[in-house]
């Protein structure tokens, strides 16, 4: 939280300069100006979006992942190839290109099913990033699952344990604690690559400064607070996600 007060006196401190060339134009995020607080605000007011967004599609890649990590554990050759193809071919596309395809394609093709579904910015961004990052957590689980010791499953099923039960009541509590730092990662992935949602109308922080920029044609200073912006919201994930894993257990290190 230190650093993060730092930051934050650095910004302020920064809203009172300019040059004596008029390069700099700091007043454009001065909080002591009525414009330049509008202008903060503003600002800031992307800071929901941005979370909402991350968190939806951090939960849907959670969901997805699972999904199609599970089938790389099987003994069937069928379901290990879908976890292949499914990984790979999602890993070698490139978000921006996905984001477009969903934005403007995807309705396009569920309209020539004959389902009427207008997708916007907010959904379309959803779905990419979900996707984008499912073959990544998917990626993750296997290795998390994976490395539990084989004798876990075996004596799982020495006292009557179903593959099901021996997931959930076994495996998995494991495997949580020791993906929760990739997790975690992936979710910072998620909360920065949010930014691409701005090339389609999304309301988010990056889309926000913008707008300003367009206004007030100050891009080093607009960019500069976007910057810190992202940099505050990613520390503080990362406080939490520290926290977790001391609360969780999963901090090894620390307990040896």
């Amino acid at each position: 939280m230190f650093r993060i007060l730092i930051l934050i006196l650095t910004i302020f401190s920064l809203s009172s300069c300019s040059s004596p060339e008029g390069t700099w134009g700091w007043y454009v995020i001065d909080p002591t100006t009525k414009a330049g607080w509008t202008n903060i605000k503003f600002l800031i007011g992307g800071f929901y979006s941005t979370i909402l967004l991350s968190i939806i599609a951090a939960f849907l890649s959670i969901f997805i992942g699972l999904i199609v990590a599970l089938p790389a554990m099987s003994d069937n050759k069928l379901l290990k190839l879908f976890n292949r193809i499914y990984v790979e071919f999602i890993r070698s596309i490139p978000l921006l290109p996905m984001l477009f395809w969903v934005f403007y394609g995807l309705p396009v093709i569920l309209k020539s099913m004959g389902i009427n579904a207008n997708i916007d910015a907010f959904w379309g961004a959803i779905i990419t990033l979900a996707i984008s990052d499912s073959a990544f957590t998917a990626e993750i689980y296997r290795a998390g699952i994976q490395s539990i010791s084989k004798g876990q499953t075996e004596a799982a099923k020495t006292i009557g344990l179903n593959y099901y039960q021996t997931m959930r009541y076994v495996i998995m509590p494991q495997a949580l604690r020791r993906i929760l730092p990739p997790l975690a990662n992936q979710f910072i992935y998620i909360v920065k690559m949010s930014a691409f949602a701005s090339v389609i109308g999304m309301q988010e922080l990056t889309r926000r400064a913008n707008e300003i920029v367009v206004t007030e044609y100050r891009p080093l200073e607009i960019y500069t607070l976007l910057i810190f912006e992202y940099l505050i919201l990613v520390l503080l994930i990362s406080f939490g996600v520290r926290y977790l894993e001391k609360k969780l257990g999963s901090n090894e290190s620390a307990n040896n």
